[in-house]
């Protein structure tokens, strides 16, 4: 079965009330790019340390976000984790620990979320 590409899934995500943020092309093939366009995705702060440390922080944060779920999509990710992948499980580590902290059962109290979809994956 084919996966659906990115803009497919952005299309669901505001189907069901969801905000979509996908990451602009092209797809980033270095750390910092990536954390460049996750930043960029998701509007963060200025304070944004871009570093994996301040990565957690900003997406289990989205205070200036609005209240809702987050979906965040990375359209492209196979082509960092070919080319760097130590990064690409580090960024992919920190992604999915925010989307854990981020569910109901995560200890959230402030109603949002955040879903990642790597179409590729």
């Amino acid at each position: 079965m084919e996966q659906p590409d990115a803009r497919a899934l952005a299309e669901r995500a505001r189907a069901r009330g969801a905000y979509a943020h996908v990451l602009p092309g092209p797809a980033p093939v270095t750390k910092a790019a990536a954390m460049d366009a996750i930043a960029a995705a998701l509007d963060f702060p200025d304070w944004f340390g871009r570093n994996l440390d301040a990565l957690y922080d900003c997406l289990t944060d989205l205070s200036w976000l609005p209240v809702g779920e987050h979906v965040l999509i990375w359209a492209g990710s196979e082509a960092f984790k070919t080319a760097d992948p130590k990064a690409y499980l580090a960024i992919r580590g920190v992604l999915s620990d925010a989307q854990r902290a981020l569910t109901p059962n995560g200890g959230r109290r402030d109603s949002r979320s955040l879903t990642v979809q790597l179409p590729e994956s």
